[in-house]
């Protein structure tokens, strides 16, 4: 049994146009299905939101940095 086979599946719908679109998208690339190149897209959407939610805006020093600038400016106490 290969280790699609044992994967769970679940039926998503979306329009006919937008398959249409997708089929024609993945056309001479690697990808053998319309559901194979959704799937990846949404990993890489997810893969993206992951990583940015723990990078910092800001290290703690520049941190640091801001909030003396806007205590000089008067905007903190």
């Amino acid at each position: 049994m290969s280790p699609k086979s044992k994967r769970k599946y679940t039926t998503v719908s979306i329009p006919k146009t937008l398959f249409g679109k997708i089929k024609a998208r993945i056309e001479d690339t690697g990808f053998s299905s319309v559901s194979d190149y959704v799937t990846y897209v949404l990993r890489e959407i997810f893969a993206e939101e992951s990583q940015q939610s723990t990078e910092k805006a800001f290290s703690s020093e520049d941190e640091k940095r801001i909030k003396a600038r806007l205590r000089a400016l008067g905007y903190l106490d």
